[in-house]
Order: C-alpha cells, then sequence, then structure tokens
C-alpha cells in the first residue's frame, strides 16, 4: 500500500512503540538467563566502553558489513560520515538514488555514506541481507558502505544508534513537526523524541568522530540543510 509519500505492507501501517532504554538498562535487561551472552556481547563492550571513558566512541563500536564480516566505524576515520537508517520498500527509498550521487561528487573529498538497514518502521525493510544489497545495487547501482540490518529503535537499537542518538537528540527540519504531523494524518504513532521519526534518518560525522547534526528523514540529500551541515564538516 502506498499513501502519499509513504508506502506500507498490507496491515501494517504504525510503528512500534517500545521503551527507549539506556546502554545500561539494556546490559541489565540482557543479562537475565534466557538471553544468549551472544545477544549481550555488543552492549557490553559499549558500556565498558563507558566505564572507561565516559563516552562510548563510535569507531570502537563494532558492527558488520552487509556481507557479513565484523568491522567498525575505525576503517573510516579522518573522513566526514553520513549515517542513514534505510529501508527498501518506504516512499522515502527513492532517497537512495540521491545518496548515492552525492556518494560520487565528494567521496574523493574524504567523504562516505554508511547505509544501515533496519525494519523498525512499518516492516518497510522485511528482506535478508542479501536482498537488501541485491535491490540496492539492481535498483540504484548503490556502491557506498551497506551494513548488515539492524534495530535503530526501541528497546533493541544497536549500539551504534545508542550514541549517535544520546550525540544528537533532536533532528533538524524545514519544518518542525510537519513530517511528524504526516505521519499522525496517516494513522501512523511516531516514536517520541529522542528517538529516530522514520527511515532515511540521517547523521553527520566529524573527521574527528563527533556527531554534529541529525536530519529528519524527509530532507532530500541534496536539500540546503543536509548539504550545509556536510560541507561545514568536510
Amino acid at each position: 500500500m502506498v499513501i502519499g509519500c509513504l508506502s506500507f505492507p498490507e496491515g501494517t501501517h504504525k510503528a512500534v512503540r517500545l521503551p527507549h532504554m539506556t546502554l545500561r538498562q539494556r546490559w541489565d535487561h540482557c543479562r537475565t538467563p534466557d538471553r544468549p551472552p551472544s545477544h549481550c556481547s555488543e552492549v557490553s563492550n559499549v558500556v565498558e566502553l563507558r566505564h572507561n571513558n565516559g563516552m562510548a566512541n563510535l569507531y570502537d563500536i563494532p558492527v558488520n558489513k552487509i556481507t557479513g564480516e565484523t568491522t567498525s566505524l575505525a576503517d573510516y576515520r579522518g573522513k566526514v560520515l553520513l549515517v542513514v537508517n534505510t529501508a527498501s520498500k518506504c516512499g522515502l527509498t527513492a532517497q537512495y538514488e540521491a545518496l548515492e550521487g552525492l556518494y560520487q561528487r565528494r567521496k574523493a573529498d574524504g567523504f562516505e555514506i554508511l547505509a544501515f538497514p533496519a525494519n523498525d518502521f512499518a516492516g518497510q525493510e522485511p528482506g535478508s541481507n542479501e536482498e537488501i544489497a541485491s535491490f540496492c545495487k539492481t535498483s540504484f547501482n548503490v556502491s557506498f558502505p551497506l551494513f548488515q540490518k539492524i534495530s535503530v529503535a526501541g528497546s533493541d537499537t544497536h549500539p551504534l544508534y545508542q550514541e549517535l542518538i544520546a550525540a544528537q537528540p533532536k533532528a533538524t527540519t524545514n519544518e518542525p513537526g510537519a513530517f511528524r504531523q504526516k505521519l499522525v494524518d496517516y494513522g501512523i504513532t511516531p516514536l517520541d523524541e529522542p528517538s529516530l521519526l522514520w527511515n532515511f534518518e540521517k547523521f553527520v560525522v566529524s573527521r574527528d568522530g563527533a556527531v554534529v547534526a541529525r536530519l529528519s528523514p524527509e530532507l532530500e540529500p541534496n536539500d540546503p540543510l543536509v548539504l550545509s551541515a556536510i560541507e561545514s564538516a568536510l
């Protein structure tokens, strides 16, 4: 089903509202007897970083490439990053094309786009990592890095997004409240700030690993607000 600029699988019209938990709350939650140790590994790594340093370094948080290899944002240290939660069946999915165009124009300047597929909003990223990679390549010829599907909202928010949200709890937009109201008008219950609002929210990370901007999902990659944030970091 397609409604205006948004599309939804049949029977799925609302974002799932789950509590926003701190890393320490997630650590306590996952240490119950019925949770496998692997469930807690990423959380425990970041909790330990915070214990030692007072904050988690984005470059030290483990992530997985869409092909399965474990890596981290340290591979992109010294570059300006645009981190985006993506989805293949969203009304905003066409932003992939503009993202790729932006990447081609600015990658020589030390700029990277990092895409993290997520199925948190109306089930709009239901496919496997292999299907997502194939879709991005065949539909938009995406060449910027893709990572394995993660959660970016609710109680199981990935540690990377925990840190991004903590650093920038509010997104910049041209029309404050307008996109949120559009979701409400479509019968969707948006998550409260500081949680992400929808697919294709954008974070700008500076060359030294600071999260310097957060941009609302409806802003196209070529929107002046997005370009200005990137240019300032470059």
